[in-house]
């Protein structure tokens, strides 16, 4: 087994040494391990995985397309006549492809040839999957069949990545490195997603039975990682972990247990989990913090069951809404019934609410639900803000009439006016990507509509969301005139509705250089982004600074979806920055 002193000794000065231990690393391709020698020393395992991964990425189209034509097809000629290089070998018997029936080898045969059909090269998927244990073969054949969809470009940027993976976990082989901190988070997720209310799909919406048990596990959890738990009556989940100064303020992190439907694993989870297992890491070293450390699991942030969004973080910040009790869910359920039935007092809910005097600040892990720092081959990223949101119900009144018999000049079309619109919101939002400004038209009818009758009436949604308020409201203020002037223009009516109205919460400096310097001397490139999509985080930041840290999202960055993915290594790389954040954290 070598070391990563070994290799940087070799480095320095054995370079065809150097290339000869790396040389299984990726597959028949020795210039990466030869170019990376040049960026030596390597000060850990990450830098040295982000040093390889960076020379592919650099690498010209003809090298990347050589690489990933080295790698052998799943199932394919090499392994047939037993060709295949030992780490491949070994890695496809991982995921029992050799133990293929002739139904499942006959089906992998059929995709390998449609896909090289398609783009050219061999399918590559890193068959130890997100964790290493390895992927079934019908997880491998669904991935194939799913993949195959892709447009050629999307396909060749998906195959280097899942090259870098393969390397990523053969670095680890190499190198005798187990990402143990990454592997419990991933562990403990796959437990709790297998608490549902729906049959075979991943549902935990507030209060339900899926909830409560989810929550009691977190509890669980948390104390046995030598944390003070217990459940609020908003719901929350609440871990302590004491500083040796009774009097010491609070750092607080989390994020929310509740999911949509059908959701992802990681969405919310991660943040909470990641958590709880770097306190299990301090309190297995009996080493303490000179603050208290909080652990926050927020009962609800999805805003599923009862339409409104942030309840756990809201009574936190002393902000809760007592009058949303009276609400009722889709069975007629009021929330003040779903709590008191939990086991919960909500005439205690107000006293929840934290000192803003106690609180040194907040930190929250998530999840990037996004495929940024997948493009630029980051574990990580550092938020920069949390875009808020303005959000509009627009409907359009036109005149509904005859398909066949009324001219095309003396239409009043609702639909075709929508349209319009919605093609300008495009195009409005591509304007700014500085400031992550994004426009949405997510619901579209055309309500009692015919085949044979002009639509008369047409209703949409409109969700224009930005990291910076200025330039949001710049975009939705051009939109709205844009719906002015092309309804006065097709002589239609119309009406536009706000129905949300929050603003961007920009992430403070001083905690997001310190998430910096952590991410640094993690191995990884520290590097900015604007978060899409509203966290607890922007709720607790109108009591105390906030910063958040995004882990990769796999899969092309989908979210709130089952194929919602990340890897060990990645969680591992987070954890190990919020570890060192909170050895090393400094107050304001």
């Amino acid at each position: 087994m070598s070391t990563l002193e070994q290799l940087n000794r070799l480095a320095a000065s054995d370079v065809p040494a150097f290339v000869d231990v790396l040389h299984g690393i990726y597959e028949h391709s020795p210039w990466i391990p030869e170019r990376a020698a040049k960026l030596a020393p390597f000060g850990n395992i990450t830098a040295l995985k982000q040093t390889m991964q960076g020379v592919v990425s650099s690498a010209t189209r003809a090298e990347q397309l050589q690489l990933i034509r080295a790698h052998p097809e799943l199932a394919g000629k090499a392994a047939i006549a037993g060709t295949l290089t030992a780490e491949s070998t070994g890695e496809q018997a991982k995921a029992g492809l050799n133990l293929c029936s002739p139904e499942e080898f006959a089906t992998l045969q059929q995709l390998n040839s449609d896909y090289n059909s398609k783009f050219g090269f061999p399918f590559i998927l890193a068959v130890k999957g997100a964790t290493g244990k390895g992927l079934t073969r019908q997880q491998i054949i669904a991935t194939f069949t799913r993949r195959l969809r892709n447009q050629p470009e999307d396909e060749l940027r998906e195959a280097l990545r899942q090259i870098g993976r393969i390397a990523e976990m053969r670095i680890n082989d190499l190198l005798g490195y187990v990402p143990a901190i990454g592997a419990t988070v991933m562990d403990w997720a796959e437990d709790i997603a297998a608490w549902s209310e729906d049959e075979g799909a991943l549902t935990c919406t507030y209060m339900s039975d899926a909830h409560r048990r989810t929550a009691n596990q977190i509890a669980d959890w948390m104390r046995a990682a030598g944390m003070h738990a217990h459940i609020d009556p908003v719901g929350n989940v609440v871990g302590r972990y004491l500083s040796t100064d009774p009097r010491a303020k609070t750092l607080i992190t989390g994020s929310h247990y509740d999911t949509v439907r059908n959701g992802g694993k990681y969405d919310g989870r991660e943040g909470i989990l990641l958590a709880i297992a770097v306190v299990k890491h301090l309190h297995e070293r009996g080493e303490t913090l000179p603050f208290h450390f909080e652990v926050i699991a927020f009962a609800e942030e999805e805003g599923v069951r009862f339409k409104s969004t942030f309840l756990g973080s809201n009574a936190v910040i002393g902000q809760f809404n007592m009058e949303l009790l009276d609400i009722t869910d889709k069975d007629g359920i009021t929330m003040r019934e779903a709590i008191t039935q939990a086991g919960h007092d909500v005439n205690a809910i107000p006293q929840i609410a934290r000192n803003p005097a106690d609180v040194l600040g907040y930190v929250e892990v998530h999840i990037e639900q996004g495929p940024v720092l997948l493009q630029h081959d980051l574990p990580v990223g550092i938020v920069t803000s949390i875009a808020g949101s303005s959000r509009y119900q627009v409907e359009l009144r036109g005149v509904a009439s005859h398909s066949g018999t009324t001219p095309m000049s003396m239409r009043k079309d609702a639909a075709a006016a929508a349209a319009e619109i919605i093609l300008y919101v495009e195009q409005r939002c591509a304007l700014d990507q500085q400031a992550s400004l994004v426009g949405t038209v997510g619901q579209l009818q055309v309500p009692n509509g015919s085949t044979n009758v002009i639509p008369g009436r047409c209703v949409f949604s409109l969700d224009i969301r930005a990291a910076v308020d200025s330039v949001r409201d710049a975009a939705v203020a051009d939109i709205l005139q844009h719906i002015d002037s092309v309804c006065t223009r097709r002589n239609i009516e119309y009406k536009a509705e706000q129905t949300v109205a929050a603003p961007a919460a920009p992430c403070a400096p001083w905690l997001m250089k310190q998430l910096s310097a952590a991410t640094e001397r993690a191995g990884v490139r520290p590097f900015e982004l604007a978060s899409g999509a509203g966290h607890d985080a922007m709720t607790i930041a109108k009591m105390t600074d906030v910063a958040m840290l995004f882990t990769r999202c796999g899969n092309g960055g989908i979210s709130h979806n089952p194929l919602e993915t990340m890897t060990a290594d990645d969680t591992e790389v987070s954890a190990q920055i919020l570890l060192d954040f909170l050895r090393n954290f400094k107050e304001k």
